[in-house]
């Protein structure tokens, strides 16, 4: 780490030095700081830390200059924001990497990115937003020996945790190698067809040493699969698949069954009109590089979520769907239409329609002619669609968004959702299907050339209401207004209101108001309320954010 932080930095400044003299110097990054002061609120489970304030802080530099580039990402947890993992502490180095690259080779020694395929085989990524980072340690490298050919390599240990200012790896090593073909590029007389076609194929192995008494595990795990992409005109169709090895851990009480997982989608666009259609089937698909992690923790690939990504208040935090690794079969299907300017519907400005459906069921798990007793303990046969009539998820929403004027435009929103508590948990007490209909009606209007504001009516209704006496149990209700000052300032209030709860004494009101300005790249945020228990998710993805009351001043400033 040492000597890839000294490189770092006498690579960057030796760029500095000829910087005035050579355009070929590239630095870029960002800064982001958030530091909050907490309170006591007995009336939502809110508890002050010992150090009563809290601050996460983080900045990225990256440069590049002509074929060399390095990076490196600074970290600091004096302690850390609540709700992230309690293993980030300290301040000291989180990411580093020195590379090379051309137009054949491209290698990078250090913290590594990557991404294979749709990620059902490897993926390595940071979102800060989920205290999420898994990055490989180690050496990656990329060869593009002709016109349409890519071969990719990396072999590291993920990113475990951040303890006192040092980067914690997993147990595992993780090695891996991905090939992706352009037939259009390689085969001649076929660049120019409209028919476009791309093949790909992964193999990721990872090795963590047997340390069990009880049983043999095996050391070596291995996935691999194929990928296909066809492009047609208006028309697009991929599909991928991948098989996993036996990979007994805690994700599936350490049996031996193999995994699967398919990815298929299809879509169609043209002015006006977009369709999406996707299915995935998974099973026993969890693969980390520590078989005893659990929650987030050192995931080496990644299960695309087959649901829309909400960003309205109530649809968002309040029963949102984590991807379930162990198995899912789901599907989704979305339509965008845009009404023509000038018609009947579209008036002068148009209109937009926008609908979508996701549903995810359990695996058909089959045990006829299993015996529970036999020592191969494999437990079950399932096949990729084979689909149980166990309901995980459901999602039916739509939206309309229409233009009335310059100043004035509105949208319409409708959420149907039905989650599975027992399996996608989000509340204490409540068991089985939680079923919510979900309404939003959003307004924007324009005062002037620098005075706009926008207004959020949110309401959600629980159809079966008899899951006893839990905090977040029954009806909820939210407002938001924000008033914006260009070219910078901005306000907002927001009003969550659990107005149906069962529980009178726990029906409150988590008021929170932000105020913020911003200045070409940079952006400060004072906000100061209650911020509600619950979950934090993106793409499938979630962490546990518990309640809150206090104050959280925030900046951020690329560069």
């Amino acid at each position: 780490m040492k000597i890839l932080l000294l490189t770092t930095v006498i690579v960057a400044t030796s760029y500095i030095g000829y910087s005035q003299q050579d355009d070929g110097l590239n630095i870029t990054g960002n800064i982001e700081s958030i530091f909050q002061y907490l309170n006591e609120d007995p009336l939502i489970d809110a508890t002050q830390p010992d150090s009563k304030a809290l601050i996460n802080s983080y900045m990225n530099v990256f440069v590049t200059y002509k074929n060399f580039k390095a990076g490196m990402r600074m970290e600091s947890y004096l302690p850390r924001i609540q709700g992230y993992p309690n293993r980030f502490d300290g301040t000291g180095l989180g990411m580093r990497y020195v590379g090379y690259t051309n137009d054949w080779v491209d290698v990078t020694i250090g913290s590594i990115y990557e991404q294979f395929g749709s990620g059902m085989a490897l993926r390595t990524y940071e979102d800060r937003s989920l205290g999420y980072d898994n990055f490989l340690d180690g050496a990656r490298i990329i060869l593009r020996p002709y016109k349409g050919v890519t071969i990719k390599g990396v072999y590291g240990k993920q990113r475990l945790s951040f303890e006192e200012g040092k980067i914690v790896h997993a147990d595992g090593i993780v090695r891996g190698i991905d090939g992706e073909v352009n037939l259009n590029s390689v085969i001649p007389n076929f660049e120019k067809s409209k028919f476009k076609v791309t093949l790909g194929g992964s193999f990721v192995s990872k090795y963590q040493k047997d340390n069990r008494q009880d049983l043999i595990l095996p050391e070596n795990v291995g996935v691999y699969g194929g990928r296909i992409d066809l492009r047609y005109k208006r028309f697009n169709l991929g599909g991928e698949y991948v098989v996993k090895g036996q990979d007994p851990s805690s994700d599936n009480a350490y049996i031996y069954n193999y995994g699967h997982a398919a990815l298929i989608n299809f879509g169609y666009s043209q002015k006006g009109l977009g369709i999406i259609l996707s299915a995935k089937s998974v099973d026993n698909m969890s693969y980390r590089s520590d078989r005893d992690k659990d929650l987030q923790d050192v995931f080496i690939n990644y299960l695309p979520a087959m649901n829309k990504t909400h960003t309205y208040n109530l649809v968002a935090t309040l029963y949102p769907y984590a991807t379930q690794p162990v198995g899912e079969i789901a599907y989704q299907a979305e339509v965008l239409y845009t009404i023509k300017r000038k018609t009947p519907l579209g008036g002068k400005y148009g209109m937009t329609l926008n609908g979508n459906f996701s549903i995810a069921y359990r695996p058909n798990q089959n045990t006829n002619g299993i015996n529970p007793n036999d020592s191969s303990r494999v437990t079950y046969t399932s096949g990729p669609f084979d689909m149980s009539d166990s309901l995980y998820w459901r999602d039916i929403n739509f939206s309309i968004y229409k233009k009335f004027s310059k100043k004035f435009n509105l949208k319409v929103s409708y959420f149907n959702i039905v989650l599975n508590n027992d399996v996608a948990k989000v509340t204490g007490n409540a068991h089985g299907l939680i079923k919510s209909n979900i309404g939003v009606i959003a307004a924007g209007y324009k005062i002037n050339k620098k005075h706009s504001v926008r207004v959020e009516l949110q309401g959600l209704f629980i159809e079966d209401d008899d899951y006893g006496n839990i905090n977040d149990n029954g009806n909820w209700a939210t407002a938001v207004i924000e008033y914006s000052i260009s070219p910078g300032w901005f306000i907002s209030i927001i009003d969550q209101y659990n107005y149906g709860n069962s529980n009178v004494n726990n029906r409150t009101h988590y008021l929170y108001g932000t105020f913020g300005y911003i200045k070409d790249a940079t952006r400060i945020t004072l906000g100061y309320g209650r911020q509600r228990a619950g979950l934090f998710c993106v793409g499938g993805v979630c962490r546990f954010v518990p309640a809150s009351n206090g104050l959280t001043l925030s900046f951020t400033q690329s560069f």
